[in-house]
């Protein structure tokens, strides 16, 4: 993971404390299912007073069997047990269930919520976070944040009422004895709080550790052919090996210090018991302990009361390292949304697909200018290439017309529009986008094919693939339109890929057409296919060509060439060879004789 993941994970970017953090998380999500949480209390509060009056009931059971011939009293307590029991086990099963649905819902809500913070992100965004970073902020945080507010629901309600019935039932019971073993509070909290600083700088480090499995894996999972060339198969299994490890270790410390609690509260509780169980044999400042029922009821509440006590004194320890995980849910939810459509946002108009740049200068953070004030019309319903060394600009310009960044200055216009007044949605509706590395979702040809438009029937998907030189090779595959090709198209070749590619942007039936890079990954066979198939579907279309190699741009209407951010030639293929400027040295060179 990057220094700057490393940071995030541990600081967040807005440094605010965890105190007003958990108020935020609490206001946002409980009120939303006060149902279920008030119904869940109520239940916690039974829970807390069954518990209690066992304590209470266990002194009526030892003096009614000191009065055995009493039998209607024996009666009596017997059925006040069963009743008891019945009680808190039925309020313990309401319980459960309805933290555990309140729960979920949460989980589910901030995924979402997640998500589609993400989607609203730039492409500057993903490009300076790494995407493990972003797995474990959005699958791991969520379940942080409903473990938190787990906590704090189950310890202020059902443990410290019940710890507060028992210590009432003692207090009533033995009052003297009681004073003995209310010691062991203040000092357990004395030694817990010097457990939390710790906690706080381990669970940054194990979620940092987290996110390092998930970028190896990930790095592996997409990666495996260059690990497998270069037999990379042993460093990568130490990276892993070592990622794991440290994760291990980390979780382990973890478990020390929240297990320390328990040998603390064990060690302060047995002293207790023993003072008691001493002072019982002795009269205190002069007064008896009471009946033998009463001393009873006494223990058996100081015994129940020692787990919800325990519980109460990790609570601490499990938000903080919770918290954790809600500030990085935060981080995120927080990021400012790049790409909104403003308030006054409008559809773009019905047009022949006019695209004008007028002055547009654009850089990437904490970089010098990319686009350098270009300003250029392209051709309506024509083929406009871009042309030029790497580094010069071509695929941002793509990005710009895509709007995934906003220029600097300057404007882009459609049919007159600016784009930044323009929805998102009827941006993406004029523009098909076939790029260098095609991406295909895990699932079949047909629902790849059909997800630019769900409304397309059999008949125009078909047609569009048979346009693409797609038909051929998918009436070959084991379920034809119906079979799955894996993830991002893994059981097909890099041509077959293209052109899938290429047959949803037919499909898509869009005026715009961006083509970045389509044919250079692919062999000559393949490449005559998706050219012969680009060559058919630009016909009358507004299509931007981004290529290196030229001869997939020699029928280009108007060839632009781009350097520093420049467009330094412009004019069509003749117009270009009879200067000798930049573009005729690049023809000559990929076009000398051998």
């Amino acid at each position: 993971m990057t220094r700057r993941g490393r940071q995030a994970l541990q600081n967040g970017p807005h440094g605010r404390a965890p105190r007003s953090l958990l108020w935020r998380l609490l206001r946002e999500s409980v009120p939303q299912h006060r149902g279920k949480y008030l119904a869940a209390i109520v239940a916690m509060v039974l829970v807390a007073v069954s518990t209690a009056m066992t304590a209470w009931v266990m002194g009526a059971i030892v003096d009614s069997m000191n009065d055995s011939e009493n039998r209607g009293r024996i009666f009596l307590v017997a059925a006040a047990v069963a009743v008891v029991f019945f009680m808190k086990g039925a309020a313990s099963f309401a319980q459960m269930v309805l933290m555990t649905k309140a729960g979920s819902s949460i989980v589910a809500e901030k995924q979402i919520q997640l998500y589609n913070r993400l989607l609203e992100q730039g492409l500057n965004y993903f490009s300076t976070t790494d995407s493990s970073n972003v797995l474990v902020r959005v699958t791991q945080s969520a379940q942080r944040a409903r473990k938190v507010i787990d906590t704090i629901v189950t310890g202020f309600v059902r443990d410290a009422l019940t710890l507060l019935g028992l210590v009432g039932v003692m207090v009533y019971q033995q009052p003297v004895l009681s004073l003995v073993c209310l010691v062991v509070g203040p000092v357990a909290l004395f030694f817990i709080q010097k457990i939390l600083a710790r906690v706080r700088a381990l669970t940054a480090q194990e979620l940092s550790g987290q996110a390092e499995i998930i970028k190896v894996v990930q790095e592996t999972a997409t990666g495996v052919r260059v690990i497998k060339a270069f037999a990379l198969e042993r460093r990568m299994a130490l990276r892993m090996e070592n990622a794991v490890r440290r994760v291990e270790k980390r979780i382990n410390k973890m478990a020390r210090l929240e297990a320390a609690t328990t040998p603390l509260m064990d060690t302060l509780t047995g002293l207790a018991i023993a003072g008691v169980v001493m002072l019982s044999a002795v009269s205190v400042f002069g007064q008896s302990v009471g009946t033998p029922g009463q001393l009873m009821s006494f223990v058996t509440a100081f015994l129940m009361a020692y787990e919800p006590a325990k519980r109460l004194s990790k609570m601490r320890v499990s938000i903080e390292r919770g918290m954790k995980g809600v500030q990085m849910m935060y981080d995120l939810l927080d990021q400012p949304r790049m790409m909104i459509d403003p308030p006054d946002a409008v559809d773009l108009p019905d047009g022949p697909g006019a695209l004008k740049l007028e002055g547009v200068r654009f850089g990437y953070p904490r970089g010098k200018a990319v686009i350098d004030g270009i300003t250029l019309d392209f051709p309506t319903g024509r083929t406009t290439a871009l042309v030029g060394p790497s580094g010069g600009g071509k695929s941002t310009l793509l990005n710009l017309i895509l709007r995934l960044y906003d220029p600097d200055e300057g404007r882009i216009t459609l049919d007159g529009c600016d784009l930044r007044q323009a929805t998102a949605a009827s941006l993406r509706r004029k523009i098909a986008y076939v790029g260098q590395d095609t991406f295909l979702f895990s699932a079949t040809v047909m629902e790849n094919l059909r997800l630019v438009r769900p409304n397309a029937t059999d008949d125009e998907v078909h047609k569009a693939a048979r346009i693409a030189h797609a038909d051929e090779f998918i009436q070959t595959l084991p379920q034809g339109y119906d079979t799955p090709i894996g993830e991002n198209g893994a059981f097909l070749s890099g041509g077959q890929r293209q052109r899938l590619a290429i047959a949803r942007a037919v499909l898509r039936q869009a005026p715009i057409l961006l083509l970045d890079e389509a044919t250079s990954a692919l062999d000559s066979h393949s490449e005559a296919m998706v050219r012969d198939a680009l060559d058919r579907i630009t016909v009358g279309v507004t299509t931007i060509v981004v290529a290196h190699r030229l001869s997939t741009v020699l029928k280009a209407d108007l060839i632009c060439y781009l350097e520093g951010g420049r467009i330094v030639e412009t004019g069509s293929l003749d117009q270009l060879l009879t200067r000798n400027g930049r573009f005729r040295a690049l023809y000559e060179q990929q076009f000398a004789p051998a």
